[in-house]
């Protein structure tokens, strides 16, 4: 039996709502497929609602489009896919969903639009992706500025309704922000470690340790360039999982691969049937089968069905 393996992060419904994309017929550049989902033994998969600040629709339009395209993607495959629930076991034939938000810009400065939202079955949400917005600033701008006003009471909102906090993209100063405010454990749904591979989008030790010991959990994700210098491999993302597991022990560390969201990947991690590779490596390096198991999908199974 394959390893259940549970992925944070994919950017899939983007395409799905902008480029008709189906997860049951591949097309274009597609890698989350549900062939490639099943070979790779993905039995938890987060799809994210992207804001695209370059559309020219309003956030809140494009929000919604990607929200019923998640809702009209498990309806077309329902004998594939089921929502997540805190039922759900591997043993099920079909692919757990959780749907999450990627940019807090989807809100549009309105904090009972997360009410609307969690209705929805919104379980997560990033305040930022690599733009400011009306709630925070990205790791790709200034580290010293954190979440605004506006900010602060929406992680006082998502703790409050139960939509998980996921600081994946934020700065330094708003991570530091979110641990101090948020009320239950957070999470990064696809970061990686800084001191492995330098990148302003990683995660510095510090704040590695403080979401563990909150009792999150970090999702190590396969973009090249917040992998290593050069040409990446499957063997990078082990390094960046290898080192959070020794910093904070395996029960805090997944992965969210960030597929359909990359223009580039690792040249032996082109899809989710790949993904095996990564367990083989941690075996090889003394991983307990257990542990492996935990890195694979129980942590992130554990983490999220608190908001459940």
């Amino acid at each position: 039996m394959k390893i259940p393996v549970g992925d944070a992060h994919c950017d899939f419904l983007y395409y799905m709502a902008n480029k008709r994309w189906d997860i049951g017929a591949k097309k274009d550049r597609q890698t989350i497929y549900l062939p490639s989902l099943r070979e790779g033994g993905v039995k938890l998969q987060f799809f994210a609602v992207w804001m695209d600040a370059d559309q020219k629709q309003p956030f809140v339009r494009q929000c919604s489009a990607m929200l019923d395209a998640f809702d009209t993607m498990l309806d077309k495959h329902p004998d594939a896919l089921v929502p997540f629930s805190k039922d759900y076991t591997p043993a099920d034939e079909r692919i757990a969903c959780v749907l999450t938000i990627e940019g807090g810009e989807a809100i549009e400065g309105e904090i009972d639009a997360l009410d609307r939202l969690y209705a929805r079955g919104v379980r997560a949400m990033t305040l930022t992706w690599n733009y400011r917005n009306d709630l925070a600033y990205p790791a790709t701008g200034l580290r010293n500025r954190g979440l605004t006003r506006l900010g602060k009471a929406a992680v006082e909102r998502m703790s409050s309704l139960g939509i998980a906090l996921d600081v994946a993209h934020l700065n330094d100063a708003g991570i530091d922000d979110v641990l101090e405010r948020a009320s239950r454990p957070i999470f990064a749904s696809h970061s990686n470690a800084r001191a492995v591979y330098e990148s302003k989008r990683s995660l510095c030790d510090r704040h590695i340790q403080e979401i563990a010991k909150g009792g999150g959990v970090i999702c190590v994700n396969f973009y090249p360039r917040q992998l290593s210098k050069g040409e990446a491999t499957a063997e990078d993302v082990v390094r960046h999982i290898d080192h959070i597991a020794g910093l904070v022990g395996t029960a805090h560390v997944g992965i969210g691969s960030d597929f359909d969201g990359m223009n580039c990947m690792p040249k032996d991690l082109r899809s989710s049937a790949d993904i095996p590779i990564l367990w083989e490596k941690l075996l090889r390096l003394g991983y307990s089968q257990a542990d492996v198991e935990r890195i694979a999908y129980h942590n992130l199974r554990d983490y999220i069905v608190q908001f459940y």
